[in-house]
């Protein structure tokens, strides 16, 4: 969710947001988890290619086609700055400026 929302305040061209698939059936989730596979890719497909007004945001989180609230870490700036410094740091590629 850091690099998402640093993304969006840093680019505001760029429709960057996070997203929870839920728990999901899979080899990982077990079968118990209670959202399907399709739940999982449902919002992440619907993000990517709608033109529906809720779709066209940046900096948000969502599950299930439905935006909700990160943690408020997530949103301070200071952290967000200290991971794309790290990215830089780590794979020598720096970030332009939005």
């Amino acid at each position: 969710m850091l690099l998402a929302f640093a993304v969006a305040r840093r680019w505001p061209g760029v429709l960057s947001n996070a997203v929870n698939p839920g728990w999901v059936a899979t080899k990982m989730g077990g079968p118990g988890a209670p959202d399907s596979m399709d739940d999982g890719r449902r919002t992440q497909a619907w993000l990517a290619t709608s033109d529906d007004e809720a779709a066209l945001v940046s900096g948000g989180h969502f599950r299930h086609l439905r935006e909700q609230a990160p943690d408020p870490a997530t949103r301070d700036e200071a952290l967000q700055d200290r991971l794309l410094a790290l990215c830089r740091r780590y794979s020598g590629v720096a970030h332009a400026e939005g």
